[in-house]
C-alpha cells in the first residue's frame, strides 16, 4: 500500500506546491527547496518519510518565525484544493514546529483539516496537555464544518491506523465520550464513520463500555443505530453475546451446518477457493424467520507456525423457519500488504450468530 501511496508526493505536487507558497511569499526560494526535496535518499522514502521529509525542507524554506511561516501556508493551502493525502505536510509541519504555539497551531490545525486531515497533527497535542487539547475537541465536535467535526473524533481515536496509539485512553477512554456522544447523530457519514470506528477503538480494551454504551444510544435514530452497529463490528466478531442480543441474534438458536466443502483441500500462496455448505434454519410449526448473522473464519498459520484467526462475514438476514439453505463463497490467499501467508494445515469455520458450526482444515503450499 505504502509503496504505491507515497507516489502522491512526486515532482509535479512539488512544483505546485512550491508555486502556490511563493505566490504567497515572494522570498521562498523555489529552486533551493526543491532540490533539497528530491535528495539521493528520496527513492528509498516511504509515505509518511515522504511527508516529514518535506516538511523539514520547508521549515528551512519558511520564515524562521513560526507564526510568519504558519500564516504563508494557511494563505496557499486554498491553491492546492482537490490534494488531501498529499496535503498532510501542513498539518504536519503543524505537529513538528508549532507544539509551543498552541493558539496559533490550533487554529492552523482547525483550517488544515479542512483541505486533508489533523487527525495524525493533533496528537502530540493531546499527549502535551490532554485537559486543554479535549476541551478544544470537544468545541470542534461543535463545528460547523464536517471536516473539523471529524477531526474531533478521528484525532482522538485510541488505535488510529498510521498513527501512535494513545495510552492514556487504552487505559481510560471517558474523556472522549463526551465528543461521542455530541457527534452521535451527526448529518454527515464522514463523521459518524470516524465516531464508529472510535468506538471499535474503545471495544477493543472496554467491551463493557461499548455495551453500555449501545444499550443506552440503541434505538435514538437511524445515525445512532448505524455507529453503535458498525461501532460493534468487533465485538460481533468475538461473538460477545451481549452485541449480538442487541442486535436480535440469538445465540441460543437451532440451527445447523451440514455438507461443508471446499472444492480443493490443497492449494498454493495466492490461489483461491470455494466452500459451501447447507444450513438448516430452526425448525418450529409456526410460519416464522429467525435473524442469522452468518460468518467463516480462517485459521491462517503464522510465521511462528502458530495459528491466528480472521473472521469474514457471509450474509446477515432474516431466514425463514423449515429450509434448509445452500450457500457457498470464495476465499483469496493472495498475498496483500495487510496479510502475509505461510504454508502450513489451516482450518475454515463456519459461525451461526457468534456459534461456531462446521470446520474443515486445507493445506496451504508455496
Amino acid at each position: 500500500m505504502a509503496e504505491q501511496l507515497k507516489l502522491v508526493y512526486n515532482e509535479a505536487y512539488i512544483s505546485k506546491l512550491s508555486g502556490a507558497i511563493f505566490s504567497k511569499y515572494n522570498n521562498f526560494p523555489q529552486a533551493i527547496f526543491i532540490e533539497s526535496v528530491f535528495s539521493p535518499e528520496w527513492d528509498t522514502l516511504e509515505l509518511k518519510q515522504r511527508m516529514r521529509h518535506i516538511t523539514l525542507c520547508l521549515g528551512q524554506a519558511l520564515p524562521a518565525e513560526y507564526d510568519k511561516a504558519i500564516q504563508v501556508l494557511k494563505d496557499a493551502i486554498p491553491l492546492l484544493i482537490g490534494h488531501g493525502l498529499e496535503n498532510l505536510i501542513f498539518p504536519d509541519y503543524v505537529e513538528i514546529f508549532g507544539l509551543n504555539n498552541w493558539e496559533i497551531s490550533i487554529l492552523a490545525l482547525e483550517l488544515f483539516t479542512i483541505y486533508s486531515t489533523s487527525e495524525f497533527a493533533v496528537r502530540p497535542f493531546i499527549m502535551q496537555d490532554m485537559l486543554r487539547m479535549m476541551r478544544q475537541m470537544e468545541d470542534w465536535a461543535q463545528h460547523d464544518n464536517h471536516h473539523v467535526r471529524r477531526l474531533a473524533s478521528e484525532g482522538c481515536r485510541p488505535r488510529l491506523p498510521w498513527a501512535a496509539a494513545l495510552p492514556d485512553f487504552k487505559r481510560d477512554p471517558k474523556p472522549i465520550l463526551p465528543i461521542l456522544s455530541k457527534l452521535r447523530a451527526d448529518n454527515s457519514e464522514y463523521v459518524r464513520k470516524s465516531v464508529a470506528n472510535n468506538l471499535n477503538d474503545i471495544a477493543k480494551d472496554h467491551p463493557e463500555l461499548v455495551i453500555e454504551l449501545a444499550n443506552k444510544w440503541y434505538g435514538e435514530c437511524s445515525h445512532t443505530d448505524w455507529i453503535i452497529k458498525h461501532g460493534s463490528r468487533t465485538l460481533l466478531k468475538k461473538g460477545n453475546s451481549q452485541a449480538l442480543s442487541l442486535f436480535g441474534f440469538n445465540q441460543e438458536v437451532q440451527t445447523e451446518i451440514h455438507d461443508l466443502k471446499l472444492s480443493q483441500d490443497q492449494l498454493a500462496i495466492g490461489d483461491s477457493f470455494t466452500f459451501s455448505f447447507q444450513l438448516n434454519s430452526p425448525r418450529t410449526t409456526k410460519t416464522t424467520s429467525t435473524k442469522l448473522r452468518l460468518e467463516y473464519a480462517v485459521d491462517y498459520v503464522k510465521a511462528n507456525g502458530k495459528r491466528s484467526r480472521k473472521i469474514f462475514q457471509i450474509i446477515e438476514k432474516l431466514f425463514p423457519s423449515n429450509q434448509d439453505i445452500l450457500l457457498s463463497r470464495s476465499h483469496s490467499f493472495r498475498e496483500m500488504s495487510t496479510r502475509k501467508h505461510y504454508p502450513g494445515i489451516h482450518q475454515l469455520t463456519v459461525l451461526v450468530n457468534g456459534m461456531e458450526k462446521a470446520c474443515i482444515n486445507f493445506r496451504l503450499q508455496e
